[in-house]
């Protein structure tokens, strides 16, 4: 039953340059030639890496994506603390999206028809929300997020968690601040869970050279994973952020709750979009460095699974 797994899979490096592309070619890179492609990074404010994608990592991402054929790249970013085009500039993204040819939109100054409508339904959201219609038009959406604790009432902010900067904090014409509803509800992790329900996701790619452990998602104590990793199941990879988030010390309800008992996970389970437990998880080893690691995140995951 090794098709019903979801893959993570693992590398050990801080070379980023050879490291992408080593991650990506694990995917059908030739299902992207002409195909258009929206990419959402995370540039939630003009902080340094970990607490913002690294230039390197989205440089390499687009860079491979380009040499697989992808016909257009859009990357698509609202910044939660900060103004997004001054994040972008200071960033560094704009002008890289010059240098590479790709598009760079700040969903804060898109129109109305831009967004898309999702409905309350059986969300927590009370009024449902508006996504941004990038991720609904593009043939292809890649993610790319960073490793670290979240110290707003996410707790964590892994790749669940980025989805929130597709999402409109105001749409044009209205008055209603959806972000602000979302980091005063008490439900505000199953509803980073509900974003994720309402689009779909190629692959994701995780950062975790750099982690912080306390703090987030500006800044933080920074640990040194020197890890990248990559799969098409978001549940999954964000279960393996947080195992290694426990490995290297993270406190509060990371420490304190098995890994798929933390809301964010327990609501995509429920939802169904990705893995439901430890067990659906394969780790895949990129090189022999990374075997070690491999073997103590599935500790870390196992010990979860035995105490249930």
């Amino acid at each position: 039953m090794v098709n019903s797994l979801s893959e993570v899979f693992v590398l050990k490096t801080t070379d980023r340059a050879t490291g992408v592309p080593a991650l990506l070619s694990k995917f059908n890179l030739g299902d992207y030639s002409g195909k258009q492609v929206a990419l959402k990074a995370n540039f939630n404010s003009a902080d340094p890496f970990p607490a913002s994608t690294h230039l390197d990592t989205l440089r390499t991402i687009v860079q491979t994506l380009k040499n697989a054929g992808a016909s257009g790249i859009t990357l698509a970013e609202r910044s939660g603390m900060g103004d997004t085009e001054q994040v972008l500039e200071q960033m560094g993204v704009l002008s890289l999206s010059r240098e590479l040819g790709f598009n760079a939109v700040v969903l804060d100054d898109v129109s109305k028809e831009d967004w898309i409508k999702v409905e309350k339904g059986e969300t927590h959201w009370l009024r449902g929300f508006y996504m941004a219609k990038v991720f609904h038009d593009a043939d292809k959406i890649v993610q790319t997020c960073c490793l670290k604790t979240h110290r707003f009432g996410g707790h964590f902010t892994l790749s669940l968690k980025n989805s929130v900067g597709l999402v409109a904090k105001k749409v044009p014409g209205g008055i209603y601040d959806y972000m602000w509803e979302l980091h005063v509800s008490p439900f505000q992790r199953q509803m980073i869970a509900e974003i994720n329900n309402h689009y779909n996701l190629d692959f994701v790619l995780m950062d975790g050279i750099k982690a912080f452990t306390t703090g987030g998602p500006e800044r933080g104590t920074v640990v040194e994973p020197n890890l990248l990793l990559a799969s098409q199941d978001r549940v999954a990879i964000d279960a393996v952020g947080v195992a290694i988030l426990k490995m290297y010390g993270a406190k509060g309800k990371i420490s304190e709750a098995d890994v798929f008992e933390q809301d964010q996970l327990r609501r995509a389970a429920e939802l169904g979009f990705g893995v439901k437990s430890a067990t659906e998880i394969q780790l895949t080893p990129l090189n022999d460095e990374s075997r070690i690691e491999t073997e103590k995140i599935e500790q870390v995951l196992k010990a979860q699974v035995a105490m249930h």
